[in-house]
């Protein structure tokens, strides 16, 4: 659905977000969640290709060092059928060389790299700017 100014609504969007750190993921969701999107969690590749093919998320935050398949093995793995409309955001905390990050843009469903440490602002404007969303007011504070 979409509201006046023409931005799809982030209640009508599903995240999938996907690393096998614990810590990293929570506070990914907390951000995605508080920006009213609906989130999915998995913390391996092979969890990563059965959500993602059955959920048909609206976009996925994918760590690059997953165990049962790596992040770049799901963006091939995930063109190759009805999921290879899914827009991917690239988070590692693995250092890749400019050469590195510019070959995995290039993906077809690629839409962006980040470095962690995560900087929230940008992963929020990020998602918001790939899903035609807008952040909700923020609440004033008491």
């Amino acid at each position: 659905m979409q509201n006046n100014a023409g931005f799809n609504t982030p209640a009508d969007k599903l995240v999938l977000i996907v690393d096998d750190d614990d810590s990293v993921r929570e506070l990914i969701e907390f951000i995605v969640k508080e920006d009213g999107f609906r989130v999915e969690k998995a913390s391996d590749g092979a969890e990563a290709l059965a959500k993602a093919r059955s959920l048909h998320p609206d976009l996925i935050l994918l760590d690059l060092m997953l165990p049962k398949f790596g992040g770049f093995e799901i963006v091939r793995e995930l063109q190759g059928d009805d999921t290879g409309d899914i827009p991917i955001v690239i988070i590692t905390g693995r250092y890749t060389d400019r050469s590195t990050s510019e070959m995995i843009k290039q993906e077809s469903n690629v839409k962006e790299f980040m470095e962690k440490p995560i900087k929230l602002h940008v992963l929020s404007a990020t998602v918001h700017r790939i899903l035609h969303t807008q952040p909700p007011p923020k609440k004033a504070k008491p």
